[in-house]
This record gives structure tokens, C-alpha cells and sequence, in this order.
């Protein structure tokens, strides 16, 4: 939180530290001087230079309170109870708003109630009709006007065309979701969960192929979360593929979160005449209204629904169109929660996975290093499994190593499953492949060398994303 308060606030590390402590015992503080001035308080905000609390009084007296509580004094003209009334005028107003008159509130460090609007005219037709005076409010003039906004989740439902449900595949960091092909043609209008106006499908494959790609508008945010139907979320955190024989799980908006194993793949499916090449065989079952919703292994997206046969009482058997080749066709990333920018990757002694000396050569060993902020230190996490320098080469086990003691090291991206990682939950960074742990050599600190190791669950294999 430090680190995001320096960036967005514009906060040096002191500053950052000193606010937060600040603002961890705010709450205790406001309430007591909010009792003790009663109707006299003058509101309260955060925006002095040395970062703490200020509070609006009207008198010396006040100002006197507000000191020996720990708070700065500030002095207003108006009290929060008077401003909050002001407020109240317009909003039993409410509809008398143009659509130029975007919002209103009270402004505490103003100490001014503040009308947001496309047009000065229009925010003083609104103070008319609920008798606020010019004087009593400042008007800003803001062009963007708000919308609600709404977040892409695998697993919810969404309408084509008016007509058809399907359930949303996996959200993607270019706007948008990866369903199933024939759930709609290119062009085909969408409706999100809500019934508001979603997006278009921008491509679409079927027969032959299963997938689609559904571009929303911006009332829509991408989100590396799939439905569990039981009132929570499973987190996406790539898409590494998982072998024949490997648990998984699917949600849809008819028959929720469902679950069962890989039983085959590149299957050849023949719907009724309309064949689909390459799909994925699993015994999680499913039923219509489902075609297009997300399979997803412990963190890591496989695939979106297809079609199958039985049903959710007599268990069945389903395919699904495996996500990374529609990533692929349509040039997508997906969106995950190692989010879309680069990251750090942060272990054994607090120490980041560093490129020595910025030296971004095919085949260069990684190390661990103190964290600096630099590129040698930035991942990005494209979604297909693969950890990338911010200059596109991958992390890789050296010649493809299963053997304990191969080196980590980076080089250019091949496909080779020797470049595929999972951060688990429990922070283990594993080659699927080998089914080992990025590990620290010998406990090592600084400059120490990386190596693939039987995971042991020791902290000189445990990594976190900063």
C-alpha cells in the first residue's frame, strides 16, 4: 500500500508511512471531536502538507479542542450540518438535473457544497429550483460525464442478439471476454448479467473451431475472477496447461461450479454434422446456457465451455475449446492477477529474481538480488503461462531440465514447456514439466544463483508478486 501511495499520491516513502499513521487513528479522533462540538463541527479531511487530519471550527475556542485532540484546526464559515442541509435542498431536487449536471456533494476542505456539470447554466437552473444561493456553492465543470461500470467475470451470464444465453468465458486485458464460437456470429450485439448494454463479438469460429472473442465497451472492467457459484470468486493466475488426468473446474450460469477430470485431448467432436477439431474431454458436467464459460485448473484458465453430453444429475462428459490457442488466433492476453503491468517477483530474504547487470542475453543465469525497482527486475505475465522480461525473453529451465540443480535462467520464447511457471497460492514458483521449485541455491542472499529443486516448502522457495 506504501509503494501505491507513493506512485498515486505523489508521496515520498516518508510522506506515504507518516499518512498512513496518521490515518489508522483518524477515525478515533474524528468521532470524539465530532461528539464534542456537536453542532458546531466544521467537517474533517486529510489534505495538510504533513499529511494529518484537519478539522473545521468556527472560533478560537474550537481551534483550541481540536489541538489538544491531536487534529489541525482549520477555520470555516459554514458548519457540516449547514452545508449537509444545502446539499439536502438539491437532492429533493434531484430531478430537475439536466443530464449536464453530472454530480453533487459536500466538499469538507471547500467547506463549500461543489455541483459538477457540463454547463454553468444548467448547475444554476438546479440551485433555482432548490433555492441553494451562488454563493453557498462552487461550480467545476467537468466534460466526462460518469456511466456505471461493471466488472467481466467467467462464469456470468450474458445475452446475444436479444435471444441466446451463454456464460462468459475469461475476461482479457484488450477489452473484452473469450466465450465459445457458437454462442454467436461476428458482429452479434451482447448484454451483460444485468441486462445492460455489453459489447460486440468481434470474432467468431465455428465449425471447425470453438471460440469467440466478445470486445466490450468501456462500462465494462476485465477481471482475473471466475464465478465459484457459493458466493465467491477462483483467482486466474495464467493459463498453463494441464495434463490428461488433472482436476478441474467449470462455472456456468445453468448448473453453477462444477467439477472433475481431464480425460483426453485434441478430441474430434461431431455436433450432429458440425465437427470441432482439438477439444478437451473432461467429466465436469454441464448443461445449455453453460456453452462458453471457463474450465479452470487450481489458478490457471484451461479452456471455455463447448458442448457435451448427460447432464448435471447423471454426471456426463464435456469438451472445451482450450483457451491459449483462442489467445492466440485473436492476439489476446489474459487478464490475470498478476495484473497488466510488469511485476516483481520478491523471495528469500525480502530479495527480488533479478537479470544480472541488465544483461538480457539468451541464456543468461537469474539470481537473487536486492530489490531496485529496475527493468532487470520487471516480469510480465502474459497469461499463457510463460514469465517475460520487459524486452520478451522468457523465464527457462536450462535444455529443459528435469533434473534437480538445472539452472533458471532467461531465454527466447520457443513454446518449450521448460518456459511454462505457476505461482501457487502457497507462494511455490513451479515448471509443470518437472514439477519442481524455482529455489535459491543454497540459501544464498544476494547474487546467489537460481536453480529448479524438488519443492520442500522452505522459504528459499516461496515467492510473492510486488
Amino acid at each position: 500500500m506504501q509503494q501505491a501511495l507513493q506512485r498515486d499520491l505523489g508521496l515520498t516513502a516518508t510522506q506515504a508511512r507518516v499518512r498512513l499513521a496518521h490515518e489508522a487513528g483518524a477515525p478515533v479522533v474524528e468521532r470524539r471531536l465530532r461528539a464534542e462540538l456537536a453542532s458546531r463541527f466544521g467537517g474533517a479531511w486529510f489534505s495538510t502538507p504533513d499529511g494529518r487530519l484537519a478539522v473545521g471550527v468556527l472560533d478560537d475556542r474550537d481551534a483550541a479542542t481540536v489541538r489538544a485532540a491531536g487534529a489541525v484546526p482549520v477555520s470555516v464559515s459554514r458548519t457540516e450540518k449547514q452545508l449537509s442541509e444545502l446539499k439536502a435542498n438539491l437532492d429533493r431536487v434531484a430531478a430537475a438535473a439536466s443530464r449536464e449536471v453530472h454530480a453533487w456533494y459536500v466538499d469538507q476542505a471547500r467547506n463549500s457544497v461543489v455541483i459538477a456539470s457540463s454547463d454553468r447554466t444548467a448547475a444554476h437552473r438546479l440551485l433555482t429550483a432548490g433555492g441553494v444561493g451562488a454563493e453557498d456553492v462552487h461550480v467545476t465543470i467537468a466534460t466526462d460525464a460518469p456511466r456505471p461500470l461493471y466488472d467481466i467475470r467467467g462464469g456470468d451470464q450474458y445475452l446475444i442478439n436479444g435471444n441466446i444465453l451463454c456464460s462468459v468465458g475469461f475476461a482479457v486485458n484488450n477489452g473484452g471476454f473469450v466465450t465459445a464460437g457458437h454462442c454467436g456470429g461476428a458482429g452479434s450485439p451482447t448484454w451483460g448479467y444485468n441486462n445492460v448494454s455489453q459489447g460486440t463479438f468481434a470474432g467468431s469460429s465455428f465449425p471447425g473451431n470453438d471460440y469467440a472473442w466478445v470486445r466490450t465497451n468501456g462500462n465494462w472492467t476485465p477481471r482475473p475472477w471466475v464465478n465459484n457459484y457459493a458466493g465467491g470468486n477462483a483467482t486466474v493466475a495464467g493459463s498453463a496447461e494441464a495434463a490428461v488426468g488433472s482436476s478441474v473446474c467449470r462455472s456456468g450460469r445453468t448448473s453453477g461450479w462444477r467439477c472433475g477430470t481431464i480425460q483426453a485431448k485434441n478430441v474430434t467432436v461431431n455436433y450432429s454434422g458440425a465437427l470441432v477439431y482439438g477439444l478437451t474431454q473432461t467429466s465436469a458436467c454441464a448443461e445449455g446456457g453453460d456453452s462458453g464459460g471457463p474450465y479452470i485448473s487450481g489458478n490457471q484458465a484451461q479452456g471455455v465451455t463447448s458442448g457435451g453430453s448427460g447432464n448435471w444429475l447423471h454426471r456426463g462428459t464435456t469438451f472445451f475449446q482450450p483457451v491459449n490457442e483462442i489467445l492466440g488466433v485473436y492476439g489476446l492476453s489474459l487478464t490475470t492477477t498478476g495484473g497488466g503491468g510488469t511485476r516483481r517477483i520478491i523471495g528469500w530474504q525480502d530479495k527480488c529474481i533479478d537479470v544480472p547487470y541488465s544483461n538480457f542475453a539468451d541464456g543468461q543465469r537469474l539470481w537473487l538480488w536486492d530489490c531496485n525497482g529496475s527493468d532487470a527486475q520487471n516480469w510480465n505475465f502474459p497469461g499463457d503461462g510463460t514469465i517475460r522480461t520487459v524486452n520478451g525473453l522468457c523465464m527457462d529451465v536450462a535444455w529443459g531440465s528435469t533434473a534437480n540443480g538445472a539452472a533458471i535462467q532467461i531465454a527466447h520464447c520457443s513454446g518449450n514447456p521448460a518456459q511454462q511457471f505457476v505461482l501457487s497460492g502457497a507462494g511455490d514458483l513451479v515448471n509443470p514439466q518437472s514439477n519442481k521449485c524455482v529455489d535459491v541455491t543454497g540459501w544464498g542472499g544476494t547474487g546467489t544463483y537460481l536453480q529448479q529443486w524438488d519443492c520442500h516448502g522452505g522459504a528459499n522457495q516461496k515467492w510473492r508478486l510486488g
